[in-house]
């Protein structure tokens, strides 16, 4: 094994040990008195109105991921863009967004497509 295998096996030992850790400590010290109070639904201090448990529309959480995903990708914009207006960057640059632009294009017709977007 090389130095670089050793170092990231010993990445992932550190980390899922660390994670095991963690959970199991928040675990042990945890108080542990359950009662109906804990179990109740909270509002921001207000009182509940009707059951904890309602059905909502796949559709809703389709929408909110959408967003999420196109809001997302706009962070991408603006590295590339101050990368881009450098004179020395290549047509790489531009063609690497291009494509990237290209995939989410082919994702919001596929969902477009699907009716992921309309509001029901």
């Amino acid at each position: 094994m090389t130095t670089d295998q050793i170092v990231l096996a010993l990445f992932a030992v550190v980390g899922a040990a660390f994670v095991v850790v963690t959970l199991s400590t928040s675990w042990l010290l945890s108080p542990k008195k359950p009662s109906a109070e804990k179990s109740s639904t909270y509002e921001c201090g207000v009182e509940p109105i009707g059951p904890p448990w309602v059905q909502f529309r796949a559709g809703y959480y389709m929408f909110a991921l959408l967003f999420v995903i196109f809001d997302i990708e706009t962070a991408f914009f603006l590295p590339w863009a101050v990368i881009f207006i450098r004179p020395e960057t290549s047509l790489v640059v531009l063609a690497d967004m291009i494509f990237f632009v290209v995939i989410l294009a082919v994702g919001l017709a596929y969902a477009w497509k699907e009716g992921a977007l309309k509001w029901r």
